[in-house]
């Protein structure tokens, strides 16, 4: 296989509205029986994409990829892998190779066996077969282990063999089912990087399933957010945490402080908005392009507030609470504050001190403030 340079740092083909999808979703549906995994998709994923479907269990993903893989059949809609239809055609036949969960490994066979397996299934000769099978094993520096067998080896191990297998036969799709749900968390750690860096070697383009917000983040150029058989939004890791489109994306990707009110005021840099709980007005440095009176949830994540002992002088985003718990993480501290009217908010502060020093202590009353540009106006 050869192994292509290394995509630019500059990857956005969603952006040019010239680029051709590899992978074209329309319509699609499933149902079983009464219940609709999947409904109503539409989605577009790229050459050379590391895509990730993310969601809690039941949303739908997994359904979505075997529907990918051919394993299961649309109810509604259709499915175009590099302009093809894909109606009608099975799995085997597909441009797409699928990594599961298990890794599904023989435990007869050695490595270079696990590995050569679906390249003897399509008639390679022998010598084309061993120098595809070195090549991957190669790859993920798993060829001074061919001989061995998978119960010889640690789980990150048969994570690569599987890996190395999935890209022998150079499918243009490798769809990857929760691929690092079975390392330890240092372990998956390595591995997400390692498994982008081979991603950006070979050029093929990666779909994967997962439920882990970290390992998504980290991983995709694009992510797209499932939930109840909906992708309620598509798009970079910066702009589903920095922009979530819905309260169940801003809820769902990391934490969130969440206030409900109604606008007061839309301009062209600023929306405020009457927050009742709060007993207060917030500013938030953008339009929402909401009506007057509408009902909205301002966001504001935990790490773009700040805390003071003192009142602000200006006053502007700021509502005042006792510090109730706190809960040390080493690199930083969250710390949960009870405001007047009985509701606890989350602020994540950086350790830049030795922990006996830390400035904030339980049952200190404090005030949060925020800039207006930290903050995002959703509509309920």
């Amino acid at each position: 296989m050869a192994l292509p340079s290394a995509k630019p740092i500059v990857f956005s083909p969603w952006n040019d509205p010239d680029a051709t999808p590899l992978i074209r979703i329309r319509g699609v549906s499933k149902s079983f029986g009464d219940f609709l995994a999947v409904n109503n998709v539409d989605l577009d994923i790229y050459p050379g994409e590391f895509f990730s479907l993310l969601g809690a269990s039941g949303c739908g993903k997994t359904t979505l990829l075997r529907m990918l893989a051919g394993f299961e059949s649309p109810t509604d809609g259709r499915i175009f892998i590099d302009g093809v239809d894909m109606t009608g055609i099975p799995p085997y036949e597909r441009p797409v190779n699928m990594m599961f969960q298990s890794y599904a490994l023989f435990p007869h066979m050695t490595v270079a066996q696990n590995v050569a397996f679906g390249l003897k299934q399509d008639g390679l000769s022998k010598k084309k077969i061993a120098e595809k099978a070195k090549e991957v094993l190669d790859l993920v520096q798993m060829s001074a282990f061919s001989e061995r067998k998978p119960n010889q080896l640690s789980g990150g191990q048969r994570q690569r063999v599987a890996l190395a297998r999935s890209l022998a036969k150079e499918p243009k799709v490798l769809l990857l089912d929760e691929p690092l749900a079975a390392l330890d968390k240092k372990l998956r750690g390595q591995t997400q990087l390692e498994l982008v860096n081979i991603q950006d070697r070979v050029g093929i383009t990666f779909v994967m399933v997962t439920h882990d917000q970290e390992e998504a983040m980290t991983m995709s150029a694009r992510i797209g957010v499932m939930n109840a058989g909906f992708i309620e939004q598509v798009g970079t890791p910066v702009e589903i945490y920095e922009y979530p489109a819905t309260t169940f994306v801003a809820d769902f990707i990391g934490t969130a402080n969440m206030f409900d009110g109604v606008v007061a005021l839309d301009e062209q840099n600023r929306t405020v908005v009457d927050c009742a709980e709060l007993e207060a007005q917030l500013t938030v440095g953008h339009s929402s392009g909401v009506a007057v009176g509408a009902p909205v949830t301002v966001m504001v994540r935990p790490e773009k507030m700040t805390v003071q002992r003192e009142a602000p002088q200006d006053g502007l985003n700021s509502v005042h609470g006792v510090v109730s718990d706190i809960a040390y993480l080493g690199d930083i501290s969250i710390y949960h504050v009870r405001l007047n009217s009985g509701r606890k908010v989350q602020v994540a502060l950086t350790n830049l001190r030795h922990t006996s020093e830390q400035r904030l202590t339980w049952d200190d009353e404090v005030y949060l403030t925020w800039h207006p540009a930290n903050s995002l106006v959703l509509v309920q």
